[in-house]
């Protein structure tokens, strides 16, 4: 097996991503080759609780979102190949820069999220993210990620 055909189905997925419903946004990584580059999907349906009101008219996938599953794929790149835990720590979202939407994403659209590392230093995991539909780019960015041990409430 290649690297390149390395899949997770939604439970491998539950278990690197403390995420979940209505805020887990990758269904499934379609290709992983870990720390250099993973393929993720989104199914995007009506039942999504932001369709609601984000715009009743006319749904479309708020861009906040889109840019939070290819962070959530970022975080599957970065923990698939390791001893991770959620539960002791968390991967947060530490920025963004060249943000940009070029299509909207809408209901019954299937998001492709495509996640390049590009380097780690000092604590921060940088990458190169662009989320497709139909081979078009709706979004693209540059991401960075820390993981911090979650504090203990007792």
């Amino acid at each position: 097996m290649s690297t390149q055909d390395i899949q997770l189905d939604i439970h491998r997925i539950l278990t690197l991503l403390p995420h979940r419903y209505p805020i887990l946004l990758v269904d499934r990584v379609l290709e992983l080759e870990p720390h250099k580059r993973i393929k993720a999907l989104k199914n995007v349906s009506i039942n999504e609780p932001y369709f609601t009101g984000h715009f009743p008219a006319c749904p479309v996938m708020p861009g906040v979102l889109i840019l939070e599953a290819l962070a959530q794929a970022a975080g599957l790149l970065t923990f698939a190949e390791e001893e991770y835990d959620p539960a002791k720590s968390l991967y947060y979202f530490v920025g963004i820069d060249n943000a940009r939407f070029k299509r909207p994403v809408e209901p019954g659209d299937q998001l492709i999220l495509k996640v390049e590392f590009e380097r780690h230093l000092r604590g921060i995991w940088k990458f190169n993210a662009c989320a497709e539909v139909d081979g078009a780019v709706a979004a693209e960015a540059n991401l960075m990620c820390t993981v911090k041990p979650v504090a203990d409430k007792s």
